[in-house]
């Protein structure tokens, strides 16, 4: 079922289990209606078996007043818990589009406070790319270019 990368692609398939860490060596933005709400070259990105990249702002490149604070939580099994956000921009507002992790376990300590988008229903980009997002309605990866699968919460790939 993997797709073969091409030469400058990065294969999920081969992605760790526990998911690694490392810094996203590029820009990225995020946008809601036209209004920019985060813009960064200090990113994060998880890498996990079978999802495509997921992509953490530090806070210092969100535009945080756009961020609405919700009850609502999920948890990880790697990270920890998570918290989400509305987004709102001057004319519209998406709901849960964002999450962060406020103490996340070991060895995950970088993403304290970085917040993560998700790009189905938010415009994402890493250098002027336009972000394509994970399939399955819980998934936020980030599909761009780069990466090949096929990708968890693709048709067919429910059960992973």
């Amino acid at each position: 079922m993997r797709i073969d990368p091409a030469p400058h692609q990065e294969s999920v398939w081969d992605y760790p289990r526990p998911p690694r860490l490392e810094p996203l060596d590029g820009r990225v933005q995020v946008w809601l209606d036209g209004d920019l709400i985060a813009d960064s070259t200090n990113a994060l990105r998880v890498l996990e078996t079978y999802h495509p990249p997921t992509v953490y702002l530090p806070p210092d490149d969100v535009h945080t007043q756009a961020l609405k604070p919700l009850q609502r939580t999920s948890f990880c099994e790697w990270k920890g818990a998570a918290s989400y956000f509305d987004v709102e921009a001057e004319r519209t507002r998406a709901e849960l589009a964002a999450w962060a992790y406020f103490d996340p376990t070991p060895p995950y300590e970088a993403l304290t406070g970085h917040l993560s988008f998700y790009p189905s229903l938010l415009d994402c980009s890493i250098d002027g790319e336009e972000v394509v997002p994970q399939p399955g309605l819980f998934y936020g990866g980030w599909v761009t270019s780069m990466v090949s699968g096929p990708f968890k919460g693709s048709a067919g790939m429910d059960g992973w």
